[in-house]
């Protein structure tokens, strides 16, 4: 659930800079977020979270770069997951306007344990294997990480306009067996500098996105009460997605950005449980045909979020 996508994960695509002094650069940054979340789904159980990167780059030409970058954010999953810690690559080609952005992104969430209820909602290694689940009929593997590969695009027709699109696979979301196909499109505004006090920025953006998501391994299956699978979905939970948006203003000053930005999806409060494995859903009468107990999650609910962060590169910001 965690992704390199638009106007979040720190605006990393565009037109490139204009040329280094030197082939090699390194952008890096860190923030501060009220609420980690990605696809319009939170990742931090609707609590602050903090995130930072550390990015590699190699420029070909002025119109090609090659990338790596490691980042990581706190998060609060199901498994209690020590933390997201992401592994990426890429190339970033540009001809003109256009800017192009290919790549592999890996989320590696260590130190987690399966969802284990036995009577109670503890957490332990036996999971299924003991035929237990918990309270609220979740379970959640002890591994939740995966992979994705990208590839993104932004046209931008001049200071104050850009529109970009995005796609995104994974044989397997989340671990969960179940593939998924992210698609997302945005436009972004930027204020023209001569209407601001010097050294300030304004911008106002958007997006909208469909992830299409197939059904999951037998490990997750539909539950009713606290001991075993049932009917219709005894061997694996068809997901079938959701549309996901957001729209928000910008503020920056020198390398520091304040993002004000609302969230919202079309996922029920039963289907968003089934999803997320929400180890705080309570009982909300929300019956879906893959959410039979009635459990409903609010992690899929609109939300606000405000998010302070900087970004630098060596070549432009620190030489």
């Amino acid at each position: 659930m965690r992704s390199p996508s638009g106007t979040t994960r720190f605006l990393r695509t565009g037109l490139p800079p204009p040329p280094p002094s030197g082939p090699w650069d390194v952008a890096f940054g860190a923030g501060l977020t009220s609420d980690y979340v990605f696809r319009g789904i939170t990742q931090s159980n609707h609590n602050p979270s903090v995130n930072a990167y550390f990015e590699p780059r190699y420029n070909v030409s002025p119109y090609l770069q090659l990338y790596v970058g490691v980042a990581g954010e706190s998060i609060s999953f199901p498994n209690r997951a020590a933390a997201e810690i992401d592994g990426y690559f890429g190339i970033r080609p540009a001809f003109g306007p256009l800017a192009l952005d290919f790549g592999g992104w890996y989320y590696w969430y260590p130190g987690g344990t399966c969802f284990n209820g036995s009577l109670a909602p503890v957490f332990g290694t036996d999971c299924l294997e003991n035929g237990y689940l918990p309270i609220n009929g979740n379970v959640v593997t002890k591994d939740l990480s995966f992979w994705e590969a990208y590839a993104k695009g932004t046209y931008t027709f001049n200071d104050q306009f850009a529109i970009n699109g995005s796609v995104f696979y994974s044989p397997s979301v989340l671990n969960s067996g179940a593939n998924g196909t992210y698609v997302v499109g945005g436009a972004k505004f930027t204020a023209p500098s001569a209407a601001l006090p010097e050294g300030w920025g304004l911008y106002l953006s958007g997006e909208a996105g469909h992830w299409y998501i197939g059904t999951t391994n037998a490990f997750y299956c539909t539950q009713v009460g606290i001991r075993g699978c049932t009917a219709p979905y005894p061997t694996g939970i068809p997901y079938h997605g959701y549309t996901t948006w957001n729209v928000g203003i910008g503020i920056t000053k020198s390398v520091f950005t304040l993002d004000l930005r609302y969230y919202d999806t079309d996922y029920g409060k039963g289907d968003c449980n089934a999803f997320t494995s929400d180890h705080t859903a309570r009982f909300t009468g929300d019956f879906t045909a893959i959410n039979p107990g009635g459990f409903g999650s609010n992690w899929c609910s609109a939300t606000f979020v405000a998010t302070g962060k900087f970004d630098l590169t060596a070549m432009v910001n620190l030489k």
